[in-house]
């Protein structure tokens, strides 16, 4: 730094402060201090950085997933909010492990991290230990809960699967049945939801539920269709856990020769793109994804400020209910004030 603050004829202060804080400095001085700093390929070193501040401007992001298209969504939205700030995204992968978690903390935690954000409600008893003992502002994503361990924006993956059922009683199916990849704890409150409402109806039977824990794929929600019928012939509608199920399930239908909407409902979880295009076009609830990375990082950072109003550190971001072709008729039923 003192290198380039002797070739671009300022102090070393300045130089920090303009690569830090760069809206503190006149845009001349800013641009003469890129071009020493691009003449020298000089790169600030994060660790003395995070010793003299006592953090880095990295946000440590966890995610059970990168290939699932849930998670990109919420990707988006993070670097999307992230890109305005001086923070940067250094992102991890759990596979949907407790214990990969917990190392990985471990190691976002000893980097002394501006911030993290985490997947879920579900952190083991030592993952959550961890984060209660951070130094710095967490935020857990994609479910609310009534103990965060700091900051949680989401929505209830239990109410929204209640909701689902709801629907299909009123359109009138009484057979109501459930199709689950994986099914980790976010796809068990679905299940429960979905029980919840079916079983109060008298639409709920054990013999109409095919689960797996393999992961979910179109593949996997074929072969539990092709269960399901097998097991349970009179099912007149089925809720799935996710949207990759619902199309293998719909492709499966289309071979046993079950007519949808005809003869059986259909509907589906997350409402990826594939739902408004599939034939018959798929019901699905919404989940606002991307809503949930953008605000995710602006309560982080608002956090960061020891001066703010930390009393909405619940965000219920909600959820919506797409019904289209596949469950007889094409409505949008709202479940929040998501704006």
């Amino acid at each position: 730094m003192s290198d380039v603050a002797a070739r671009a004829g300022v102090s070393a202060i300045t130089v920090s402060r303009a690569l830090r804080t760069p809206e503190k400095v006149t845009p001349e001085l800013r641009a003469e201090i890129a071009r020493a700093v691009d003449y020298l390929g000089y790169v600030p070193h994060a660790a003395a950085r995070a010793l003299a501040s006592k953090r880095t401007d990295v946000i440590g992001v966890i995610i059970p997933s990168i290939t699932n298209s849930v998670f990109a969504d919420v990707m988006r939205g993070i670097y999307a909010e992230v890109d305005s700030t001086p923070f940067k995204i250094q992102l991890a992968n759990t596979r949907y492990s407790p214990r990969m978690e917990e190392n990985l903390l471990r190691v976002f935690l000893g980097q002394n991290p501006a911030g993290l954000v985490v997947t879920g409600i579900d952190q083991s008893e030592t993952a959550r230990a961890l984060l209660e003992a951070a130094p710095c502002p967490v935020v857990q994503i994609m479910e609310i809960g009534d103990d965060p361990v700091d900051l949680m924006v989401g929505f209830s993956h239990h109410e929204a699967a209640r909701a689902t059922a709801e629907h299909l009683l009123k359109r009138g199916y009484r057979k109501l049945a459930f199709l689950g990849a994986r099914m980790d704890p976010r796809s068990q409150r679905r299940f429960n939801g979905f029980r919840e409402a079916a079983s109060a109806a008298g639409a709920f039977s054990e013999s109409r539920v095919v689960t797996s824990t393999s992961p979910s794929s179109v593949t996997l929600g074929a072969q539990l269709f092709a269960e399901l019928i097998d097991r349970a012939p009179d099912v007149d509608a089925i809720f799935c856990n996710n949207d990759d199920v619902a199309l293998g399930a719909m492709f499966e239908a289309r071979r046993h020769n079950v007519s949808i909407p005809d003869q059986m409902g259909l509907c589906g979880f997350n409402d990826l793109e594939m739902m408004a295009v599939a034939e018959p076009p798929i019901t699905s609830v919404r989940t606002f994804r991307y809503e949930m990375g953008r605000r995710a990082i602006n309560m982080l950072v608002g956090a960061l400020d020891e001066k703010a109003d930390r009393t909405n550190a619940v965000v219920d971001l909600g959820f919506e209910i797409r019904a289209r072709q596949s469950t007889n008729r094409s409505t949008i039923e709202r479940h929040s004030l998501h704006p």
